[in-house]
């Protein structure tokens, strides 16, 4: 039997996909991974929980230079599918308000499984390898020896997170196959504020709008982390990926925090007034006391206006966060280069892509899983069947 020779390199979430979904087509497949050992990012996503997925998924909330790109790799590996594999391999999945996490809460049993259908599949899991140099034919070179293969598949991951082997060093292999990459800049981070309230480690519900040259470029809700650098959280985590992107292109940006969106901006001040008239015996920073944390009371409280500062709280943003704060990475291999519906370059055939080591990221929620199970399901697919009947779109 002439089985189709794959090297993946990357052994994390979208390499790990590949490498099975390869496999289960027949062929002979290894994965080199430059750490001690497989999926070491994969542990640490959802804080060590795991989010595989999300059941609202949409492929319109994915960032990058051509957000269209994602679509087919989603129908190709849908969340529907997504859930049967994971199910299968003995996964019992949790449901949290549509996202979607392993029963046990754990990353490590979702890696176990993975490694454990790999073993049966006689998926070879070279760590401690590191890919140096990759030269169309195809051979990977790596430190005293070479590896040749019919397919590569690049899923080698991002700069993003403080993990070691986080180095971005997947986006040189793909230059060497004379490919473009979108600059890797940090998403899904906290952002660093010009202004410096004395709130580390205030934790309030609100709204954050961010404004790109004063023009609303997005907004979202949820629990804000008021920090000594600026703010974080799931909602700041949201945005971070455009205000980033448009720091770097040079544009002024600023956002707006609305820690009382119940109300309207009359609506507060009746309201507070109110609270004044009952209890007159109370200080400006009370009348909030009940609503807010207290240090962020006090803070408001010596505003002009302490009402409008509930409602619009201005901050200049300078920075996101660096590299190793960020859980992904926005930028990467260009999309225009690569086909999405099979995931193979557009250069070089048989090179194939998966995971965030292209110009796609996705929001907090599972996003960025699914979108390394599906991207990894099509490139590992593909690369098996090149050439072949069952390689029709």
């Amino acid at each position: 039997m002439n089985r189709k020779k794959i090297i993946i390199v990357g052994a994390g979430a979208s390499g790990l996909m590949a490498a099975i979904a390869a496999a289960e087509k027949g062929a002979s497949v290894t994965i080199l991974e430059q750490n001690d050992r497989p999926g070491r990012k994969l542990l640490a996503t959802g804080n060590g929980r795991c989010n595989l997925t999300n059941l609202g998924i949409d492929p319109d909330a994915y960032h990058g230079t051509d957000t269209d790109f994602c679509r087919d790799a989603l129908r190709f590996l849908p969340v529907s599918d997504t859930i049967r594999f994971f199910s299968k391999l003995g996964i019992y999945t949790r449901n949290k308000d549509g996202w979607i996490y392993p029963g046990s809460m754990q990353a490590s049993s979702v890696l176990e499984l993975l490694l454990l259908k790999a073993q049966d599949l006689g998926i070879r899991i070279r760590t401690g390898t590191r890919a140096e140099q990759l030269i169309p034919g195809w051979t990977v070179k790596v430190p005293g020896w070479e590896y040749e293969a019919d397919a590569v598949i690049l899923a080698c991951g991002s700069r993003a997170s403080g993990i070691t082997g986080s180095d971005g060093s997947g986006y040189e292999l793909a230059r060497m196959a004379g490919h473009t990459i979108v600059k890797p800049l940090p998403a899904l981070t906290g952002l660093v504020s010009k202004e410096t309230p004395a709130w580390g480690g205030v934790r309030a519900y609100g709204r954050v709008t961010l404004f790109s040259d004063d023009h609303v470029a997005a907004e979202e809700s949820g629990e804000l982390q008021l920090t000594e650098y600026g703010i974080s959280g799931i909602p700041v985590f949201q945005i971070s990926s455009r205000a980033i992107r448009a720091l770097d292109e040079g544009r002024t940006i600023h956002v707006s925090l609305d820690f009382v969106p119940d109300f309207s901006l009359q609506e507060l001040r009746a309201f507070l007034k109110v609270r004044q008239e009952d209890c007159p015996y109370k200080h400006e920073k009370d009348l909030f006391t009940g609503m807010l944390p207290d240090k962020l009371c006090g803070i408001l409280a010596k505003t002009a206006d302490p009402a409008a500062a509930a409602k619009d709280y201005r901050l200049t943003i300078t920075a996101g966060r660096p590299f190793e704060t960020a859980q992904v990475c926005s930028g990467g291999v260009r999309t225009s280069e690569v086909d999405p519906v099979t995931m193979e370059s557009r250069l070089a055939k048989g090179l194939y892509f998966a995971g965030e080591l292209l110009d796609i990221d996705g929001p907090c929620g599972g996003y960025n899983l699914q979108w390394a199970w599906s991207s990894g399901a099509c490139a590992g697919h593909f690369a098996a069947c090149m050439d072949e009947e069952d390689n029709v779109r």
